[in-house]
This record gives structure tokens, C-alpha cells and sequence, in this order.
């Protein structure tokens, strides 16, 4: 007898076909992600032993206690787990996992984008071309910043910061950062680590945001943060809407404070702030930074292999607590 899921968010089709096949599953049909109570009452019903999410269902204490004793397991297919409560999850035992490693190189790649985006107003050239251009651009107009041997500062040096310090070395750019703890040298390459976070400000053309959302880094980058910058720098965001205070962000925008910005995480999804929709300088995309089909049916695929685990009675591959 297969075991009882419920897949409660919208995935790839592939992965969706391998959890019918491989689990007795319970499938959302959308239009959008269970809500909480949805996926509650589906376990229930259906007895389910696992859950399978994504971060639009808040896996609170409450949550957490409306599960029926039946659900052992809940996997978020997603690195990020900060919709999670651990430790209500660790004190009802239920295990709860993650999918770290398989979506490092796709997010990179999409930080870089909006990094060179914004750095050459990618967003501007483009609604030009669409509009029809038809007018001569002079040799003064709508000048970008070069990116080539500029410092790139990294807040949050785990695998995604890795990746794309990695990337901003081949543009020849100079790479500090700032982290928890500093890393081996083996994996620094040559990076500079700096132990005091708004040391390394005044010293990045370039901040790219990878750390994780919680009290301590909660609007890390405010009015402060932004102040220390040089003049006309370029932030990018692909880690957490929660690091960034948005209020000050936009004040930076529109004085002329940073000269651009790409960003694809808000402080509230999907209804983010849309005074960033209404600044030239802004590159923005919708929470994509690992939306290939490659990596989205790897996640899905390290979610469920997580669960299988688990209800095999072996230890979970990526456990969230010990």
C-alpha cells in the first residue's frame, strides 16, 4: 500500500506525475496553493502521512497543531524555511525538511541578471525598443555604470553566495562579504571577509543580498546600511524580502542615493510595494530566482525524496532539526 500525501501547492508537472506514482496523493488543483486550513482538512480526510509545500503556507504552531497525528513528515520544496516554526514542528515531532543545494546555480544566475540589468538600465532599453525608439540616442544619454573590476559586497556567503561571487569573478569584480562566520579559504577564493557588516558597506559598487530572514537580519538594509554605500551603487536581492527596510530602499532610489536596483523578494508577496514598479531604475521580478524547469523539478523531486525517506524509517536527507 503506497503512503498518503498531500501535495498542497502548485509544481511541475513532472513532479506532480512522480508523486502520483510513487504516493497515494492528494493533489492542489489551483488555482492557487492550499491555505493552511485546506491542507489541514485534506490531511485529515485522507489520513495523510505527509505534506509536501511551498513558502506560501505559513507552517506556524498552529498550523502545526491542526495536523492529524497521522502526518509524520512535512517537506517545503524551497531552501528557504523561515514560514516554518521548528520548533513547534521538533516539539510535536513532526519532521519537517528542506531542499537546500539543488537551486544554487539557477538563483545565482538570476542575481546576476538583475545585477547587470540594473547596472546597464536593461529595464529602460527594453521599453524603448517595444515603444518603437525611432529618436537618435546621443553619446551622453542613458549611460548604465560598468560592472567590470567594481567591488561586489555578498551579505550571506552560504551556497547562493558562493555561486555568485563565483559568477562576479568573471567579470573581474573584487569580492568582500559579510557572514555568520567566515568561511575556509579554500572557499573563500581570494574574497575578503569583513566580521563587521557595515564595514564593508562604503567599500561595494555592488550589494547582493543572500542571507537568510529572522530577528537578526530583519531590515538589515536601512536607512543607515544605505547611507554607508558609495554614491550610486547597485543593490540586488534574491535572498529575502525581510532583509530590506522598503521604506528607506525607495528613499535611496529616488534621491539618487543607489543608482539602480534589481530585486525579485518583497517584504509582502505577491502584493508587494508598487511604488518600486513605478521607478525607472528598478528591475524587478516575481520571486523566479530558481525558475527553470531543471531546477523546479529538482526541488520537487528532493522534497519528495526527503518524504520517502522518512516513511521508510530511515533518517530525513535534509532535516530542518535534530
Amino acid at each position: 500500500m503506497k503512503s498518503r500525501l498531500v501535495l498542497g501547492a502548485l509544481m511541475p508537472t513532472d513532479v506532480i506525475a512522480r508523486a502520483k506514482a510513487e504516493f497515494d496523493a492528494i493533489v492542489s488543483e489551483g488555482p492557487g496553493d492550499m491555505t493552511a486550513r485546506e491542507i489541514t482538512r485534506a490531511a485529515a480526510d485522507h489520513e495523510a502521512e505527509a505534506i509536501m509545500f511551498v513558502n506560501t503556507l505559513p507552517l506556524d504552531a498552529a498550523t502545526i497543531a491542526g495536523l492529524p497525528p497521522s502526518v509524520r513528515v512535512g517537506a517545503t520544496s524551497s531552501v528557504g524555511y523561515d514560514h516554518i516554526d521548528v520548533a513547534a514542528a521538533r516539539a510535536r515531532g513532526l519532521v519537517v525538511t528542506n531542499t537546500p543545494g539543488v537551486l544554487t546555480e539557477c538563483t545565482a544566475d538570476h542575481g546576476m541578471m538583475l545585477l547587470l540589468a540594473a547596472a546597464r538600465r536593461g529595464a529602460e532599453y527594453d521599453r524603448i525598443m517595444r515603444q518603437g525608439w525611432g529618436y537618435r540616442i546621443g553619446q551622453g544619454d542613458l549611460l548604465g555604470v560598468r560592472v567590470s573590476g567594481k567591488t561586489i559586497g555578498i551579505l550571506g556567503m552560504g551556497r547562493i553566495g558562493q555561486a555568485m561571487a563565483q559568477r562576479a569573478r568573471g567579470f573581474d569584480m573584487r569580492v568582500v562579504y559579510h557572514s555568520r562566520k567566515r568561511l575556509p579559504p579554500a572557499l573563500e577564493q581570494g574574497a575578503t571577509y569583513f566580521a563587521d557588516f557595515h564595514a564593508m558597506l562604503p567599500h561595494c559598487h555592488f550589494l547582493s543580498l543572500h542571507a537568510p530572514a529572522g530577528p537578526a537580519t530583519d531590515k538589515i538594509i536601512d536607512a543607515r546600511a544605505l547611507a554607508l554605500l558609495p554614491d550610486k551603487a547597485v543593490l540586488v536581492n534574491v535572498g529575502r524580502g525581510a532583509l530590506v527596510d522598503e521604506d528607506a530602499l525607495y528613499n535611496a532610489l529616488t534621491s539618487g542615493k543607489l543608482f539602480g536596483a534589481g530585486l525579485d523578494v518583497f517584504r509582502t508577496e505577491p502584493n508587494y510595494d508598487t511604488r518600486f514598479a513605478g521607478l525607472d531604475n528598478v528591475v524587478l521580478s516575481p520571486h523566479v530566482g530558481s525558475s527553470t524547469r531543471e531546477t523546479r523539478n529538482a526541488m520537487g523531486f528532493r522534497a519528495l525524496d526527503n518524504i520517502a525517506a522518512v516513511l521508510a524509517g530511515q533518517p530525513a536527507i535534509d532535516p530542518l532539526w535534530h
